[in-house]
């Protein structure tokens, strides 16, 4: 009798356990930030297919939108080749990149890279991570990226170059893994529209998901243009920093919406 008692009176205590496990693990889960309007949804997507038409994105590489009714959330996929995204694998997170409704979804490694953007730069909604090819050179070696034609010229504020390995040692996977990787990259992209990681790619961001694409196209097309420009010879004519600040004031607008509508329909077939 005792025994039964004492066995007892253990499933009550792991039950009890349990309950409070499960309550605690409910607590972690963050809630979610409302619900968002799918023509927001079917851009972010589009963002997704854009990039990788236009050969910034290739298998690797992810692209979130701020929640627009909550600055403490955003939005990406999970892990997926960002030429398969749909809307049904659009995930939502909290700015420590933990997932609302994970559902057995796997989540996109290198996410902090876009909760840490998000908590640093209020004026940001949207960030693109890619292994921009023509980019990466940049990152390696002493040139600075500078821009070298109009549609770029947004590049003149500068690009700087993150070194992961001053943060994580010299021992790193190169992956922005966790919450202080994120942070640092974000301290290195400051104020700035483009950062660059060296020997990995490059990180955009953008008050809306239109302009941040259409930086990550043309930070892409402007690092082929330079490298070009610099097989030449002699010195290269750059565009100047009054240009470059004067074009940032008529940014947006018609162009802009030009651009998004014309790579939308090629990369959506609509």
């Amino acid at each position: 009798m005792i025994r039964l008692v004492n066995f007892g009176a253990v499933a009550i205590a792991l039950f009890l356990g349990a309950a409070i496990d499960q309550r605690s693990g409910a607590a972690q889960t963050p809630a979610s930030g409302g619900p968002v309007n799918t023509a927001l949804i079917e851009d972010l997507v589009a963002a997704n297919r854009i990039l990788a038409e236009e050969g910034v994105l290739d298998s690797y590489g992810h692209v979130s939108i701020r929640h627009p009714t909550n600055p403490n959330r955003y939005l990406i996929s999970r892990t997926l080749a960002p030429g398969l995204v749909s809307a049904d694998d659009i995930m939502e997170f909290d700015l420590d990149s933990n997932p609302v409704d994970p559902r057995g979804r796997g989540l996109a490694l290198e996410r902090f890279i876009h909760g840490e953007i998000y908590k640093a730069r209020p004026d940001v909604n949207a960030v693109i991570h890619s292994h921009s090819p023509a980019a990466i050179p940049f990152g390696i070696t002493q040139v600075p990226m500078k821009p070298v034609f109009g549609a770029a010229s947004f590049l003149w504020v500068g690009v700087p170059v993150f070194e992961v390995r001053d943060v994580g040692g010299p021992a790193t996977t190169m992956l922005i893994r966790n919450g202080s990787l994120g942070k640092a990259l974000a301290a290195t992209l400051g104020e700035k529209p483009v950062a660059l990681l060296r020997g990995h790619g490059d990180v955009v961001v953008g008050p809306n998901v239109q302009s941040a694409v259409r930086r990550a196209i043309y930070t892409e097309v402007n690092a082929r243009l330079q490298a070009i420009a610099i097989g030449i010879g002699g010195p290269i004519n750059y565009i100047s920093e009054e240009e470059g600040a004067a074009r940032d004031k008529m940014a947006g607008g018609e162009a802009e919406a030009r651009a998004w509508e014309l790579w939308k329909r090629k990369a959506m077939g609509k």
